[in-house]
């Protein structure tokens, strides 16, 4: 297996963890009272939105030659970072 597409394993891993922290954060949002359904809706909404442009780097990374995706791994790591610091954020916010 090439470094790229160890990269890529690692980071859908990672995806795959944030995706499952965000159903369970909803999760936790549905069983709340109304109030904290609704303030919580918009920001599962933005963490959404993270997660997919997080995929939509990762394909892009995918597609790329070899020549060309350590480029592009700074686009994917910064839209990672992103992601995993507005998923812990969220969940720290519940959490309160």
């Amino acid at each position: 297996m090439n470094t790229k597409e160890a990269y890529k394993q690692k980071m859908e891993a990672e995806l795959d963890l944030a995706k499952a922290k965000l159903a369970e954060l909803k999760a936790q949002a549905d069983s709340s009272a109304a109030d904290a359904r609704i303030q919580y809706a918009g920001q599962f909404n933005e963490l959404e939105q993270q997660v997919e442009a997080t995929k939509a780097k990762l394909k892009e990374l995918n597609d790329a030659g070899e020549d060309t995706w350590e480029r592009l791994k700074d686009g994917v790591e910064a839209s990672w970072n992103a992601l995993s610091t507005a998923v812990r954020h969220a969940a720290a916010k519940f959490k309160n």
